[in-house]
């Protein structure tokens, strides 16, 4: 069956239809991983969005154990080609029957790059994926134009409390839509997580008395957050240690007084180089973020850079003065990605007197 991308200026794909088959109007990014795509699929910080995969070949090992949460997380899926006989010892299934199963309307058979091209040089625009050969251009474009993302950290985010159990330090995890690798990444250095929904109160989680908390990734803009970003202004003015990952780095800052905006097409790979300014030494990041701090914006007196990304120069982390609080912009747990900054989760261990 054919399947069209339209783009909100006009732009046109045509490809062929894979998973559902309803019409889906969303924020198109892209990707630039070239491995990881069921862990992309299953990253809640693209609720809203719909994903290209640069990487021109998908699908190829299928569907393995490696989902980041319970389900997929996309409005969409764009692809070059979708490997036909995916091969690999742990796979228990297509891509294509995963998409049918998650209702995800999908795109393969276009020029990604193409795509890719017009997205880094017009900016991040919205579109849809619609397999009526009937459409009407007039009626669509005003509808893609009206989108916008919303509130997607309530969609994202868990039901309700969950322990895991550990011997050591006890973690505070406030899920803004985490992928499962961050808990697991603390849990297997022995801490216990205890999980908690977006909309837990400050008060909630200190009454608990974590030794520590822990501030997830998650999706959307993080100036609409402002009821969280209300109740992480209280977790900052304790003297409780924390670390905050992608979203909840940026809501801390803007708790503590500084400003975000949106990136022209944001980063989202598996390849982006971030500086750690005390050492000098640039590590390989797992990224998936439209928004980031803006440096000017910091007060000095609150936090200092301590990441810069070496591509743009953009904000990945900041270190806060006379706290216990460090954050960054990239993604330590990866899945997908290199494992160059896991250190940091040794870090936050230290800052909580150790995993044990």
């Amino acid at each position: 069956m054919k399947a069209f991308l339209i783009l909100e200026d006009g732009t046109i794909f045509t490809g062929t239809s894979v998973g559902s088959t309803r019409d889906m109007i969303s924020e198109i990014v892209f990707n630039t991983s070239m491995t990881g795509y069921l862990e992309v699929l299953t990253d809640p910080s693209y609720a809203g969005q719909a994903v290209t995969m640069t990487y021109p070949l998908i699908g190829n090992y299928g569907i393995t154990p490696d989902m980041e949460s319970k389900k997929a997380w996309p409005d969409g899926y764009i692809v070059r080609e979708l490997a036909r006989m995916p091969s690999n010892f742990r796979c228990e299934g297509t891509i294509q029957d995963f998409l049918k199963e998650q209702d995800i309307p999908g795109i393969a058979g276009i020029d990604t790059r193409a795509l890719t091209k017009i997205l880094r040089e017009k900016g991040t625009m919205n579109g849809m994926i619609t397999t009526n050969e009937n459409y009407n251009l007039e009626e669509i474009l005003p509808k893609l134009k009206a989108y916008t993302v919303g509130d997607v950290v309530s969609k994202a985010t868990c039901s309700e409390k969950e322990v895991l159990p550990g011997t050591g330090k006890k973690v505070a995890l406030l899920d803004l839509g985490a992928k499962k690798n961050i808990a697991k990444s603390l849990n297997e250095l022995g801490m216990e997580v205890t999980i908690y929904p977006a909309n837990t109160s400050a008060d909630e989680i200190m009454a608990d008395k974590p030794d520590g908390i822990m501030l997830s990734n998650g999706p959307g803009d993080p100036a609409e957050c402002k009821e969280i970003i209300a109740e992480v202004k209280k977790l900052y003015e304790s003297e409780i240690p924390i670390f905050a990952i992608c979203l909840g780095h940026q809501l801390m800052a803007l708790a503590t007084g500084a400003q975000t905006h949106k990136l022209k097409y944001g980063h989202r790979g598996g390849n982006h180089p971030v500086k750690d300014l005390s050492t000098g030494r640039v590590y390989i990041s797992s990224q998936n973020h439209g928004y980031v701090v803006d440096t000017d914006s910091i007060d000095e007196n609150i936090a200092v850079p301590a990441f810069t990304n070496v591509n743009d120069g953009t904000n990945e982390g900041l270190r806060y003065i006379g706290k216990n609080i460090f954050t960054v912009q990239f993604h330590p747990e990866a899945c997908p990605g290199p494992q160059d900054s896991g250190y940091l989760f040794d870090r936050f261990a230290e800052m909580m007197g150790g995993a044990k």
